[in-house]
């Protein structure tokens, strides 16, 4: 049972919320938009394929070590700990990037398959703070928050590098000055989380060997999760939905890249309207989860994205993919962000950081390990249209399980 803590004052919310503006600067740069780009062209010989497999062993390996880390997280206070290393790990792997190019293709893979564990790895622990910052009643609002805040800093990176990769007469244009930007802009803004939001400390901690602690309270996960239903049909359902939606952000870049001839510096515009419209998305809907059910809004996110999917598929100008980017924003900060929101409120408190740990540190990443793989295959064999309709059949899989989940409710009992 925890302890006693003060309610979390508006800075120190604040101070989390801008970790999610730092990793973001990361996500656009490194998984999105840049380095995707780079890495097909310049360090894999124009093949999708070793994109998607890279980023598949990137995932996997975080999908194992995730909910094992949670239980040791939330054994012995150590999150904020082990968030530090990951994030220290990300972005020191993320400046190396620089040092990258042709013949260097397996210093590029180790380096993109450690920053993105450190990236992916550390948002374990940072979800866990969510339940101790906030109450069951704001859980939609700050999520919400935590989500626009990092579209605002998405929005930030994309206007820092947009000058970077716009050609002018003479200049030659070095893309990997970004990847340098992408380690400072995380090292930056992490900081306040670090400094001002405190841990929480449990009775139950332990100061031995903590490596065992976590070892024992996994399996009791494990053993006992059977008495979780409603977790289990909401992780099955995420699992599927999020795949689809990640294989989705790992190729966008590439897609819009090699279908519709988009420069560096179009991608910079495009992904700037589709953070401007998930910033909105994810605060109109993160107000709106309240009264309509996270589920229920989950369901409308994932309505637009298979939409989103079958347009791409036709797509054939570069005005239809912009109006395709403001559909596809919206989607994306309020389905991530309320999904986290859904967990939030099925998760039992004692358990928060060890059940995030299934959410997150497993499932969700082990979900973006099939789909990119997938996708990655398919391009290279049958070309990208093909590949983009593998994301909706699953992505409508995804919806049907999500209806065999609970509509659960801030305020109202959790259910088993």
């Amino acid at each position: 049972m925890n302890s006693a803590v003060r309610p979390a004052t508006r800075w120190q919310i604040f101070s989390w919320t801008l970790f999610d503006f730092a990793n973001t600067g990361f996500y656009v740069i490194i998984i999105t938009l840049v380095f995707p780009i780079y890495f097909k062209n310049v360090i894999a010989g124009g093949s999708e394929a070793y994109w998607g497999r890279t980023i598949s062993a990137s995932m996997l390996i975080t999908a194992l070590l995730g909910p094992f880390l949670g239980s040791i997280a939330d054994a012995t206070n150590q999150k904020k700990n082990l968030l530090g290393i990951f994030t220290a790990a990300c972005v020191a792997a993320t400046a190396c990037l620089y040092f990258t190019g042709q013949g260097t293709f397996w210093l590029a893979v180790s380096l993109l398959i450690l920053a993105n564990v450190g990236f992916e790895g550390g948002t374990v622990f940072y979800d866990a703070f969510l339940p101790e910052i906030s109450t069951q009643k704001n859980y939609g609002r700050i999520s919400g928050y935590g989500f626009a805040v990092g579209y605002l800093g998405s929005f930030a990176t994309l206007l820092i590098i947009l000058p970077v990769v716009t050609p002018s007469p003479g200049v030659p244009t070095d893309v990997r000055v970004t990847f340098l930007i992408a380690a400072a802009f995380f090292a930056v803004f992490s900081l306040p989380l670090f400094l001002f939001v405190p841990e929480s400390h449990h009775p139950f901690a332990q100061k031995t060997n903590f490596v065992l602690v976590g070892y024992h309270r996994l399996r009791d996960t494990l053993t006992h999760l059977g008495q979780y239903s409603a977790i289990k049909r909401f992780l099955l359902a995420y699992f599927v939905y999020n795949d689809s939606i990640l294989t989705i952000i790992f190729f966008s870049g590439i897609f819009a890249e090699h279908i519709l001839g988009l420069s560096l510096n179009e991608l910079v515009y495009f992904f700037l309207i589709v953070q401007g419209s998930a910033l909105v998305g994810s605060i109109v809907f993160g107000v709106v989860t309240n009264s309509l059910g996270p589920r229920q809004v989950i369901a409308i996110t994932l309505f637009i994205w298979i939409g989103v999917v079958i347009a791409a598929y036709f797509v054939n100008s570069k005005e239809m993919f912009f109006l395709l980017g403001i559909a596809a924003g919206t989607a994306l900060g309020s389905s991530q962000s309320t999904s986290r929101t859904m967990m939030a409120l099925l998760t039992p408190p004692e358990k928060k950081t060890e059940f995030f740990g299934f959410y997150d540190g497993f499932f969700g990443k082990a979900s973006a390990i099939l789909g990119p793989l997938v996708f990655g295959e398919v391009a290279s064999r049958f070309g990208q249209r093909p590949a983009i309709l593998t994301i909706g059949g699953i992505l409508s899989l995804g919806l049907l399980l999500l209806f065999r989940t609970p509509d659960v409710r801030p305020l109202l009992e959790r259910p088993n």
